[in-house]
């Protein structure tokens, strides 16, 4: 097994050995991917069905629904399947796939999140302004420039990656295909330009998040000025969550990407691993659009409107 070409699978990580906690791990997974496929398809559904949910904020949350369920039916349909087949393997070209569609999905999910927090504050900040600045071309472009840069950066590492050649075996320490992981399968110092790669786009992650947070102080800013404490109180519950889990988010990526191979132990990478792959697309659905009035109508007005069908 000297190089890419002869290699025709991977071994993923097993969670457990045992065959009980394989079909744990099964109906876990399994339960945690139908709740996700439940909340973001609901709120897809709201969106697209109810014409006064039709403003930037939902356009956006609808769009992150979309890159919600690509995220999580990239890896969690995988691993389940594998513990209740007791395998551990995955094609080369299903590794390559699997790793093209988790970069693409991951990146353009959190450069939408930073349309998002752009989109709040000026919502907050500028008021006035907001249909102006917010018009429908103008986010159109934006989570368009999203979905772009998810794609390009999926091109880039997805090449990049698979180009390396591998003499380390063809087990991959993780329950995905992870780039991380996968490089350090690769011979002597070839997978430099990809660490490179992963090194740039890890700051460009960080500038990002600079950003959001700059975003939130000056909505939290003007938060603190309103007169009415239920007016603070409904604010500050909307977006201290949404930077709760942007944090954990990148906090948890930028772990996994840049984290020293000497520090690399297994259990702390799979935690980390369902922190960042497994855990948002699951949350989301509640954090972002649930606790929304105008969402838990649009849902009543749409199972209303089933049980009139059926009747």
């Amino acid at each position: 097994m000297s190089n890419s070409s002869s290699l025709n699978k991977f071994l993923l990580l097993a969670f457990v050995d045992t065959r009980e906690l394989q079909l744990l791990h099964f109906s876990l997974f399994l339960g945690i991917y139908l709740a996700a496929l439940l909340g973001n398809g609901l709120i897809i559904t709201a969106v697209a069905c109810d014409h006064r949910l039709h403003t930037p904020m939902y356009f956006f949350l609808l769009n992150l629904s979309l890159l919600d369920l690509g995220t999580i039916s990239t890896t969690v349909p995988k691993s389940t399947i594998n513990s209740l087949r007791n395998t551990r393997a995955i094609s080369y070209s299903g590794c390559a796939a699997q790793v093209f569609s988790f970069v693409f999905f991951m990146l353009a999910e959190y450069s939408l999140l930073t349309v998002m927090s752009y989109d709040r504050y000026v919502a907050i900040c500028k008021p006035l302004h907001y249909g102006t600045i917010m018009g429908s071309r103008a986010c159109f472009k934006m989570a368009a420039a999203a979905w772009a840069s998810g794609f390009l950066n999926a091109v880039l590492h997805t090449a990049n990656t698979f180009s390396i050649p591998v003499c380390k075996g063809n087990t991959v320490d993780q329950f995905f295909c992870e780039i991380p992981q996968i490089l350090k399968l690769s011979c002597s110092d070839s997978y430099l330009r990809e660490v490179g790669l992963i090194v740039f786009t890890a700051c460009l992650g960080l500038g990002g998040f600079v950003f959001i947070v700059l975003s939130y102080v000056q909505i939290f800013t003007a938060v603190l000025r309103i007169p009415s404490e239920q007016g603070r109180h409904k604010a500050f519950s909307m977006c201290l969550p949404h930077l709760a889990v942007v944090s954990l988010f990148v906090s948890s990526v930028i772990y996994a990407t840049l984290k020293p191979p000497s520090f690399s132990l297994p259990a702390v990478d799979l935690v980390v691993a369902v922190l960042y792959a497994v855990v948002p697309p699951a949350v989301n659905p509640l954090i972002y659009s649930m606790r929304s009035k105008e969402v838990k109508d649009a849902l009543k007005k749409l199972i209303q409107w089933a049980q009139c069908q059926h009747q």
